[in-house]
């Protein structure tokens, strides 16, 4: 039997798709000593350094458990490196008591996707300006925000996507649904614009038919993906649907594009593939490039590095895999693991050269590459009492990083990084 990521129970593709099944209450409670392993302990400060020892490699036994035949990478220093880390919390937000299941910022303001509405906040003072999509509950969960020529684009439960527009006065109007009225009208009447979802049951190819977990954009054309498995294509001025792929055997979490409109899915059948379009065809359809296999449990997590040379994924294995380009069929190797997690990794983000990841321990990890491919674990931001759900970061002005995690428990962090030369360059 296979089993779907938890970071979310999904909904059967077989369940109702007009209807989607809510993800039953208890799978992620409340008592936040449910969340760790690890028993809380009151030991001397002589025996700390052996604790925090002894912890790290327990932490990094739990991921080899699962993936043995990976090396680990983590085996660098901040002394090592000749680095130095600031890294403090300087703000605490908590808009209401739900699920913090998505962070993004666009043009100075952080978008807090919490339940089935998104709290919008200025970055400058932290003051709530906007709160949209609340008079709709039926919508579901919010899973993700984007954002394409000035238009904001909200992922659903409810296996719809939402577009908006950042009025004057600094308030979000709804001006359309994907797929559109006009891109249903214009395709309801042809057999071949229905596939089949279940048995006697069809929907148009163009529409979802279970929640959308993830959205992801480049130059003029946005990536949906869903638990009903298909990756979708959007694009032109009338935002319509032109292509629709079955992408994965079971629900897909996770999107990344790259700049050359290159497209990473992570899934809960283990698998993370990569999709392209025929180099000689740049107007071609497009294709399934590589199939990418080495987690043992569903992947939830995608980043590129800024070069894009580097794929990073982060599964329930709670290892994050590191993928390299290498000039074969295989597209991309895995050269090793990054350990130190010890529950499911459910984000991840690269900004600056840092690699963020958020797990179900309750942690962020700061990570730095070093030499010959080795990686440095900077430091472990704890501070959360559930499930890091999501992270965003940016560029701060005066230096280092400005981080947002939000977790299950509603509450949104902001931390300060800094990272600088030990010797005080």
């Amino acid at each position: 039997m296979k089993f779907r990521s938890w970071i979310s129970p999904f909904s059967s593709v077989n369940a109702a798709a007009d209807h989607p099944i809510p993800p039953p209450k208890g799978m992620f409670p409340d008592d936040a000593s449910n969340f760790s392993d690890l028993p809380s302990s009151t030991a001397s400060p002589s025996l700390v350094s052996q604790e925090t020892n002894s912890l790290s490699s327990l932490q990094s036994n739990l991921s080899l458990l699962t993936l043995p035949s990976v090396p680990s990478l983590q085996n660098l220093s901040p002394a090592t490196l000749n680095l130095a880390i600031s890294a403090r919390c300087v703000n605490s937000l908590n808009p209401r008591n739900a699920h913090v299941t998505f962070l993004a910022m666009h043009n100075n303001l952080l978008y807090a996707a919490s339940s089935n509405e998104i709290n919008v906040f200025e970055l400058i003072n932290f003051a709530l300006i906007d709160t949209f999509n609340n008079k709709d509950p039926s919508s579901g969960s919010a899973k993700s925000v984007s954002f394409l020529d000035g238009k904001i684009f909200t992922a659903h439960q409810d296996c719809k996507i939402r577009v908006w527009k950042l009025t004057p006065n600094k308030q979000h109007k709804l001006i359309a649904t994907l797929p559109t009225l006009e891109d249903r009208l214009r395709r309801f009447v042809f057999p071949s614009s229905y596939t089949n979802v279940r048995r006697h049951k069809k929907k148009m190819w163009i529409e979802h038919h279970d929640a959308v977990s993830g959205l992801a954009v480049n130059e003029n054309l946005m990536c949906s993906v869903s638990w009903d498995r298909c990756l979708k294509i959007w694009g032109g001025s009338k935002l319509r649907c032109i292509e629709s792929i079955k992408a994965h055997d079971d629900a897909i979490n996770a999107v990344v594009v790259g700049k050359d409109g290159t497209i990473f899915t992570g899934s809960a059948d283990k698998r993370i593939r990569v999709w392209g379009k025929p180099y000689a065809e740049k107007k071609g359809k497009i294709g399934l490039i590589a199939t990418l296999e080495k987690h043992k449990s569903a992947v939830n997590a995608l980043a590129l590095s800024s070069d894009e040379s580097v794929l990073f994924s982060g599964a329930c294995d709670r290892s994050i895999l590191v993928w390299e380009r290498e000039d074969s069929a295989n597209y991309m190797v895995v050269t090793g693991a990054l350990r130190g997690h010890t529950k499911a990794i459910l984000c991840l983000i690269n900004v600056s050269d840092l690699l963020f990841s958020g797990s179900a321990d309750r942690t962020v990890r700061i990570w730095t590459r070093g030499n010959q491919g080795q990686f440095c674990c900077l430091t472990v931001l704890d501070g959360h009492r559930t499930p890091v759900r999501s992270l965003v970061a940016t560029p701060a002005e005066s230096g280092g990083v400005k981080l947002f995690s939000g977790s299950f428990d509603g509450e949104i962090k902001e931390w300060q990084i800094v990272v600088s030369s030990s010797s005080g360059s």
